[in-house]
């Protein structure tokens, strides 16, 4: 299993910045760049928040049908309306599950906030089962924390 090397896409995304990448190849950088690091990150979505909604702005792996999602639904929603990031090891014991492909196993979702303003998000799926240690969750958030101040 990989083991995700959050520095080295921070480092990546500051060049990109520094080479005037606009906000969406910023995001579509991150989001290449974390599904490049092989299982168990099978899709990587990034969803910025606008009013009430989760907006696809860029992803890597499949697509997804699931271009907006509603703040309070499904896991991604969730993870906006409680202010915390989710680790669901198996999706299919979530209630409110919105299902992007049915190869899915588990999720994980990292909140991309400035202070206390959540700007979007990082929805990781795999799938495989309850792939997402610490480790793996806090390499994402170095990624997250480095989009909050760039974008």
């Amino acid at each position: 299993m990989a083991t995700l090397d959050g520095d080295k896409i921070v480092a990546a995304l500051r060049g990109g910045f520094a080479r005037d990448l606009t906000r969406q190849g910023l995001l579509q950088l991150a989001a290449e760049r974390i599904h490049a690091a092989g299982a168990p990150y099978t899709s990587v979505y990034l969803y910025m928040l606008r009013a009430d909604d989760l907006v696809l702005e860029a992803f890597a792996g499949r697509e997804t049908e699931h271009t907006r999602i509603a703040v309070g639904q499904g896991v991604c929603g969730t993870a906006v309306s409680t202010g915390r990031d989710q680790n669901v090891p198996d999706v299919r014991a979530i209630s409110n599950y919105i299902a992007c492909n049915m190869w899915t196993r588990s999720e994980l979702v990292v909140l991309i906030r400035r202070g206390a303003t959540i700007l979007g998000q990082i929805d990781i799926d795999s799938d495989e089962p309850d792939p997402f240690t610490a480790g793996e969750e806090a390499e994402v958030r170095k990624v997250a924390d480095a989009l909050a101040v760039l974008l």
